[in-house]
């Protein structure tokens, strides 16, 4: 046998090793089953609950009418009449009105003038004053918006009587009054569903973090008990990197490959997500993201000496990092040096080449870009995995030495 089939066959059993034993660590091992394979499901399922209403209709306002006229009835019942805002309450002051906003009770408050009819139909400008919640900035939209068309139609409902009054015909009020008609159309997002906007992006960074998070709990419990040693095969007594790294790659793929599939493919329908693009564009793009995800997580995971160092310093970037891939916030705002800092981490190119893969149905040239950058990043984060753990490995065996030596 040549030496280099010696060495293929010795990488073989040396992988095999490592993904049994990869294997029973995660199945053995509730902490790590639970965020690697039951995470990303209950996180998922858990969002697309809570943004299962896609869109937020029926906010309670409140309207403080000083004017008791058919004219502002008209324009309360146009309130009304929209889906977004409802009238919940009607106080005689704005007192009244001020204790009901901050009781929570309405999230918008109208104001309608003692001279509102008067100005109105004597051709003079009317002034309606709108006070809405910008705390949330949902609340803030659905109200604003409805509140300014309801008047923006009353408006041009009366200056469209006024001129048919005057005797103009029907055509040239409506001309006046609507100089200008629009079609609006929402591409890729056509009911403006918030869980269709927000849901593509985080189920991309959970998956990452998911990863870096199980990964590293398993990475500290191997360098906290010394059971590094435990994937070296039977009769060999060096132990290659690349196979290791490759091996525990393989298993974790195998695991999320399972859970992906149901996510991306049962979930997605279940919630009426998009499902466009290709589904070949959208496996190659997945595999170059898992990739990706996957080296990151394994040369992270060599850094902590503990299990719970990997909750401890990553559980709380999940939400930076959804900031960064330019979803959260346009990229256009957030300073460039950030922006690129961003860059770094797989999510960001896996949350705009997913989304516009699945949302806006990019081809696979339309995306290349991302899938270059993860596969960049795949070499690098797996060449500091190899590294990372070489090193692990060395101290474990030095530690291993150190203690023979004593008990000799």
């Amino acid at each position: 046998m040549s030496r280099f089939s010696r060495q293929m066959k010795s990488y073989r059993q040396q992988l095999l090793t490592v993904m049994r034993n990869e294997y029973r660590t995660i199945f053995t091992d509730g902490g790590v089953m639970l965020i690697l394979i039951f995470a990303l499901l209950i996180y998922a399922t858990a969002y697309s609950l809570a943004y299962g209403a896609q869109v937020l209709r029926n906010v309670p306002i409140g309207v403080v009418d000083e004017s008791r006229t058919p004219t502002s009835r008209s324009l309360i019942e146009a309130f009304n009449a929209g889906p977004n805002t409802y009238v919940a309450y009607e106080p005689t002051d704005m007192e009244q009105a001020r204790r009901l906003f901050y009781d929570r009770k309405i999230y918008g408050v109208v104001y309608i003038p003692s001279n509102y009819a008067e100005k109105l139909y004597g051709g003079e400008q009317a002034v309606v004053a709108i006070y809405c919640d910008a705390s949330y900035f949902l609340m803030y939209r659905q109200v604003f918006q409805e509140l300014v068309t309801s008047i923006g139609q009353t408006g041009a409902m009366v200056e469209f009587q006024r001129l048919i009054a005057k005797g103009a015909n029907i055509p040239q009020a409506q001309a006046t009054t609507q100089p200008v008609i629009y079609q609006a159309h929402n591409l890729f997002n056509p009911y403006l569903g918030y869980g269709t906007f927000v849901m593509p992006a985080i189920i991309m960074v959970i998956i990452q973090q998911t990863m870096l998070i199980g990964i590293g709990m398993i990475g500290g419990t191997w360098r906290e008990f010394g059971l590094y040693h435990k994937l070296c095969p039977a009769g060999r007594r060096r132990m290659s990197t690349l196979p290791i790294v490759t091996g525990r790659a393989l298993v974790y793929a195998s695991v999320y490959v399972v859970t992906c599939a149901y996510v991306l493919g049962v979930h997605y329908r279940l919630f009426n997500y998009p499902t466009n693009g290709s589904t070949w564009t959208l496996v190659l793009f997945l595999s170059a993201y898992m990739a990706a995800c996957l080296a990151l997580s394994i040369a992270v995971s060599t850094l902590f000496r503990y299990r719970e160092n990997s909750l401890l310093l990553l559980l709380w970037t999940s939400i930076p990092l959804l900031m960064l891939s330019g979803v959260s916030y346009p990229r256009e705002g957030i300073p460039d040096w950030l922006y690129n800092f961003g860059q770094i981490f797989p999510s960001s190119h896996g949350v705009n080449g997913f989304i516009r893969i699945r949302t806006m149905g990019a081809s696979l040239q339309e995306v290349f870009a991302e899938i270059k950058a993860l596969c960049i990043l795949t070499v690098i984060y797996g060449g500091l995995a190899c590294i990372g753990t070489h090193l692990a490995i060395d101290r474990e065996e030095r530690r291993r030495e150190r203690e023979a030596a004593r008990k000799g």
